[in-house]
């Protein structure tokens, strides 16, 4: 959701690297581009409505001349997309040049303030307020570093920004509160981006901003406070990601999100491969708590209610899974001896940073489950546990949320042996039985792709999908749902299948597409019955079934899935509901790695 980068350095030129970076972020959606340069003294600015390359042939980012500039990526919050409203913002003089991802929620005092003030505003967004108290407080006598910090400091809201002053024309100004902001260190030059992959091209060594942190960059320097003017050390921050250019190419691949389908089995071996301490501390807080919470969005919230339904059934522990953007339904109930599960495959989703914040004012510990080190959901937890699901483009998650249930299941099972519910023998055979996830999970996507692309064709004229199941089978219902929707924009519903009873089954017709997902063979009999009731309404009825189904000969189509392990059957049964997603989008003429009005990271509630 916007993206933000910036660049100092010997011997480039800004625009055109600004522009390579660019394109690294279009992930996280976007619907107008610009790019800010100092060249002899003077800031230059170009932007638009419209795609990178769109706007790139028309104004050209590599004709801008100087190594110093910034870029910036808008998904339109305040104002429509137009080209006045596309980053970055300038003052009234030109001479300070702003980009910004989050909300400024006291922007029209501020502008009130402002315009009575004789400054003149060209945008209908929030951001420009900055430029224009940049200005304002730089007229006053401030030098540009002091301004800055007096204009931060009067902001509301959130905020990742990146700032040229032509004052200081070999410098970039930046700040962070609840949007996400990380500096790359190359050789000869620094990089800030919102995401590591911008800049993966040219460094992998990192430090990642906390929020309430500001400070510039140089083409030698970078320096870092807090709000209150406390010094931090950024060498003691630098870390190196394992990420290499490579795994964010898509690599012959048509488009990253079949890119990414397909390293389930490498990034799922090194989830598993990579338990650790970490998920051990992360379970004697989860066990020693009096109730455990979890929450999430998206995708990442069905991951969450899979573990509270695996923690329930191994574990006997009660897990309370909510929406975090619900956190304030919730967080009144919890207290000191609570435990709060925060699940984001980005470590920033800012509903799920602001359902921890309340669930620690309340006294409770929190642990995380996330893909990025040093994110900042990480950072404020009392234990993160990481998955290895690498860097992943395709705004449609996918490797994260097999990651995420390989990762949960195991956390699940630590929970268990501690409370007595399974002892060691028990762990040691659930870890050798995750161990074959990577192959299974090749042998699906082998056998299926064929299966899906027949599946599109005749799902991408279908105008609404049932997805039903019943326990362990429910989530990845809901996320295949979910995925069609995403990417191939065809209405999609998953539902406990013994709800379709009492009003989804109303809109079932003759060809009305229904996809079963069967993970526990003590729920088949149920289950059986349910898909009757929609052959009996001319349903056309799917089968997502493991070995030796009684369902098979019930249902139009099938996929098998090769293993009757239930403990495995939640990753492998939701990767041909990702492929179907996948080559419906195609058959349709859709773009899956952007889809229409989605973000990757969503940093604004």
């Amino acid at each position: 959701m916007c993206g933000i980068v910036g660049i100092v350095g010997d011997g480039i030129r800004a625009g055109r690297v600004l522009g390579e970076c660019l394109r690294r972020l279009e992930y996280r959606g976007y619907d107008s581009v610009g790019v800010a340069t100092i060249s002899e003294g003077k800031i230059r600015v170009v932007k638009g409505a419209g795609k990178i390359d769109e706007v790139d042939a028309r104004l050209c980012f590599s004709c801008l001349e100087g190594g110093v500039g910034i870029g910036h990526t808008r998904w339109a919050t305040h104002g429509p997309p137009t080209d006045e409203n596309a980053h970055p913002h300038v003052d009234c003089k030109g001479r300070i040049a702003v980009v910004h991802n989050g909300i400024i929620e006291n922007y029209v005092e501020l502008k009130s303030e402002l315009e009575r003030k004789g400054h003149v505003f060209r945008s209908q967004t929030d951001t420009e307020v900055v430029a224009h108290l940049i200005e304002e407080n730089v007229s006053q006598g401030y030098e540009p570093f002091s301004a800055f910090k007096r204009s931060v400091s009067r902001l509301k809201g959130s905020y990742a920004l990146a700032v040229l002053i032509q004052d200081t024309p070999d410098r970039i100004y930046f700040a962070r509160k609840h949007s996400p902001l990380v500096i790359g260190i190359g050789d000869g030059r620094v990089f800030l981006a919102s995401d590591i992959p911008a800049f993966l091209e040219y460094t992998r060594r990192v430090i990642t901003l906390l929020d309430g942190e500001l400070g510039y960059i140089s083409r030698d320097t970078v320096y870092i406070e807090r709000l209150n003017g406390e010094v931090v050390d950024p060498s003691s921050r630098v870390f190196t990601v394992d990420w290499t250019p490579e795994s964010a190419r898509r690599e012959g691949y048509p488009h990253f999100m079949l890119k990414e389908i397909h390293e389930q089995p490498r990034v799922i071996n090194d989830t598993v491969t990579g338990f650790g301490e970490d998920y051990e501390k992360g379970a004697d807080l989860l066990h020693g708590s009096d109730t455990i919470f979890i929450t999430a969005a998206g995708t990442s919230y069905h991951a969450s209610l899979f573990f509270s339904l695996l923690t329930a059934k191994l574990a006997g522990r009660r897990v309370i899974p909510f929406i975090s953007s619900e956190y304030e339904s919730y967080a009144h109930i919890a207290g000191r001896g609570d435990v709060l599960l925060a699940v984001s495959q980005s470590g920033e989703t800012i509903d799920t940073l602001m359902a921890l914040r309340a669930f620690k004012a309340r006294g409770c510990r929190v642990v995380s489950l996330t893909n990025v080190v040093g994110s900042v959901i990480s950072r404020e937890s009392d234990q993160a546990v990481y998955m290895k699901a690498g860097p992943e483009i395709g705004v449609a998650a996918t490797k994260t949320f097999t990651t995420q249930l390989t990762a949960l299941t195991w956390l699940a099972s630590l929970v268990a042996r501690r409370s007595g519910r399974l002892d060691e023998g028990d762990i040691r055979s659930i870890r050798e039985r995750l161990r074959a996830l990577p192959d299974l999970a090749s042998e699906v996507i082998m056998k299926n792709e064929g299966w899906a692309k027949q599946m599109g064709r005749f799902m991408s004229v279908k105008s609404s999908a049932y997805y039903l199941s019943r326990g362990l089978g429910l989530p990845i219902a809901l996320e295949g749902a979910l995925k069609l929707k995403e990417v191939a924009y065809v209405h999609a519903e998953g539902y406990p299948a013994g709800e379709s009873k009492h009003g989804p089954i109303a809109l079932v017709e003759p060809g009305f597409p229904v996809i079963f997902v069967s993970i526990e063979s003590y729920l088949e009999k149920k289950l059986l019955g349910n898909v009757e009731e929609m052959k009996a309404r001319g349903a056309f009825t799917v089968g997502i079934l493991p070995e030796g189904s009684e369902l098979a000969e019930r249902v139009e189509d099938r996929v098998i899935i090769p293993s009757r392990d239930e403990l495995l059957l939640p990753v492998l049964s939701v990767i041909p509901l990702q492929l179907l997603a996948y080559y419906t989008a195609v058959e349709r003429g859709a773009d899956p790695d952007k889809p229409r009005n989605l973000a990757k990271t969503v940093t604004v509630e």
